[in-house]
């Protein structure tokens, strides 16, 4: 345990910060989510709502530095390359 002040103040902050960034990766996640159920659906107009709405939270999240800015590209990718098969 924290046995200073300074400790105990970086601590919390810790704690505080962690909490932050697991519900930004997890809004992260369930945007991706949203586009590949409807991708997996078949609904094109629906995958395409979905991917412009998970591009800025996935750009967010890189920004952040909760991921790569290489993983937040191939994330992009790979669901805009799902939407341009349908």
């Amino acid at each position: 345990m924290a046995n200073t002040a300074q400790a105990t103040k970086r601590a919390k902050q810790a704690e505080k910060n962690r909490q932050l960034n697991a519900s930004q990766r997890s809004n992260m996640r369930t945007t991706i989510k949203k586009v590949i159920a409807a991708i997996e659906a078949g609904d094109r107009d629906a995958a395409k709502q979905a991917y412009d709405s998970a591009v800025p939270a996935i750009d967010r999240a890189a920004g952040k530095g909760l991921i790569h800015a290489n993983k937040a590209a191939r994330h992009k990718s790979r669901l805009n390359q799902h939407i341009r098969d349908m």
